[in-house]
């Protein structure tokens, strides 16, 4: 018979708690609930937090982190999210030649849940669970679109617009109008706001299936998205999450 690891059961025992009280706990509140060690559960709490299974949402307070998520929805292999849109994200990159991207709001960051780059020998460098800041390029807006106005307001009022490259938009009044302009338009474009050189058309997706805001976004050279294809790259877009939105809410 093989031996338990007690590490592993506490572990898990406090990953099933933070998921029962739906809310953040402090170290305090984890050890008192499951009457673990004070100095134990801190060092799974940090190890866990470097592995992003677990994220800090203050000082001394803990929830779960995304790689949960990405990793329930590669346990799910039946997962109608990824089954669907990847596939899709194959046909913008076939087509278009630029990265193509899925991601989700999660807090004040952007994180890709999968990608496809194959069809052109230049690459974006951004990998499935990487995180990107909410607050940056077109998938950012595009994932800010889907929430309410007075979350918006509030995400804004707390937070700074960082100036990224030149062409960033740092005046909060105009960062709102191209939020709305999203939903007008179904699309948001980045014309080198986030890194230089580099621009993005992004769709906001709207499904039951996942809670969190979600997003598709096609990332490229500005050689490769120049003014003249901004247009047609938009018009494809749209067509994309329209695609998308109806086999994920079939």
């Amino acid at each position: 018979m093989h031996k338990r690891v007690p590490a592993i059961e506490k572990g898990f025992a406090i990953l099933e708690l933070l998921a029962k009280e739906k809310r953040p706990l402090s170290l305090a509140e984890i050890s008192s609930k499951l009457t673990i060690n004070k100095s134990t559960v801190y060092n799974l709490l940090n190890t866990m937090e470097e592995l992003n299974v677990v994220e800090k949402t203050g000082p001394n307070s803990y929830r779960l982190g995304f790689r949960l998520y990405l990793l329930g929805g590669y346990a799910k292999q039946g997962s109608a999210l990824i089954n669907t849109v990847h596939p899709i994200l194959r046909e913008i990159n076939e087509r278009t030649l630029l990265s193509a991207f899925l991601g989700m709001k999660h807090g004040l960051r952007a994180i890709i849940l999968d990608k496809v780059d194959d069809a052109f020998d230049i690459k974006i460098h951004s990998e499935v669970g990487m995180r990107l800041p909410l607050l940056a390029g077109a998938g950012g807006r595009a994932l800010l679109s889907l929430l309410p106005d007075e979350e918006i307001e509030k995400i804004l009022r707390e937070n700074t617009l960082r100036k990224f490259t030149a062409k960033s938009i740092t005046d909060k009044e105009v960062y709102k109008r191209l939020i709305r302009k999203v939903r007008e338009e179904g699309v948001a474009v980045d014309m080198e706001e986030y890194i230089e050189g580099i621009r993005a058309l992004s769709v906001p997706i709207r499904t039951q299936i996942v809670k969190a805001p979600l997003a598709i976004w096609a990332v490229g050279l500005r050689s490769q998205i120049p003014d003249e294809r901004i247009e047609e790259l938009k018009a494809y877009m749209i067509e994309v999450k329209e695609k998308v939105e109806e086999r994920l809410n079939l």
